[in-house]
């Protein structure tokens, strides 16, 4: 299948920040799934968020990780290096504290043989930039504009749900110049600790995902197919096939699995192969492809 020039060998895709090569590909061979989306990078290393930075929610998780990695030169000279040795398709995660720290990363990701760049605009666990930049229609288009000026890699805008209408951001991210979009990130969530009466997490709050976000992500998905003609790549919860195929449904072009990886790192080639198994009935095929004529653009 192509996704805006870019060949994937399927329509499934891990998510940025579950897939470490090193970890992962003991697991499964990345260059098997539809494309490799890498932790979130930014211009210089990023500690991160102060421990505990994870907790486990009814049906899904809370994580403050706050983007924590080496910097684009270590990504560049060494995840980047041996994912493309193993004949991945990579899709680079671009992260910033500022307008300007998004296009310098970007820049240099421009000059690699990265496949695809997805603009994390929707991260809630930063202080600085990602969500930051990812609520407001009008920045999320200033950005972007600024971005596509500077590259000529396709161009994925991960958008946020802590919006009230994400359509808005969709459609400035479109205009801008966006090759795709992808949705959604993480919601915005807390838990309190009943014996201290303190929150769990040392940033007080973090990004809910998993099963718990489904019926949302789908929502999310399905108004934004019908707002905009750029392919959509959906996640939000996807443990099966069956859930990747409900995305499909409501007009994405491809996904990306993530929390289930946390729970089974093989996950992403499992979901894979169960939705394979279900494209292969032609009942399945023909409804899709009836959805999928809706928007014949985001299908090319």
């Amino acid at each position: 299948m192509n996704i805006c020039g870019v060949e994937w060998k399927n329509p499934v895709a891990t998510a940025a920040g579950v897939f470490v090569c090193a970890e992962s590909s003991k697991y499964f061979d990345p260059a098997a799934l539809g494309a490799v989306t890498t932790k979130g990078v930014s211009a210089e290393p990023w500690a991160g968020n102060p421990t505990p930075r994870i907790a486990e929610t009814p049906s899904g998780m809370l994580n403050a990780v706050g983007l924590e990695n080496p910097g684009v030169d270590a990504y560049i000279a060494g995840e980047l290096r041996t994912l493309k040795e193993r004949g991945a398709t990579v899709v680079a995660n671009a992260a910033g504290h500022s307008e300007d720290e998004y296009v310098e990363v970007c820049r240099r990701l421009d000059a690699t043989d990265v496949d695809m760049i997805e603009l994390n605009v929707s991260c809630p666990n930063i202080r600085e930039g990602g969500m930051a930049f990812g609520t407001d229609a009008r920045t999320v288009e200033r950005l972007t504009k600024k971005v596509r000026s500077i590259t000529d890699k396709p161009l994925i805008v991960k958008l946020s749900p802590n919006v009230t209408d994400i359509t808005e951001c969709a459609v400035a991210a479109e205009r801008a110049g966006a090759d795709a979009l992808s949705l959604i990130n993480t919601m915005l969530g807390m838990r309190i600790d009943r014996g201290t009466g303190k929150p769990v997490l040392a940033n007080l709050t973090g990004g809910l995902s998993g099963p718990a976000i489904r019926p949302i992500a789908v929502r999310m998905v399905y108004e934004t197919a019908r707002s905009v003609s750029i392919p959509i790549i959906g996640m939000g919860g996807i443990m099966t096939g069956d859930d990747a195929l409900e995305f499909l449904l409501a007009g994405a072009s491809a996904v990306e699995v993530g929390t289930a990886a946390l729970i089974d790192p093989s996950a992403p080639v499992r979901v894979s192969r169960e939705l394979n198994e279900l494209l292969s009935d032609p009942l399945i095929a023909e409804v899709l492809d009836e959805a999928r004529r809706k928007r014949p653009k985001a299908f090319c």
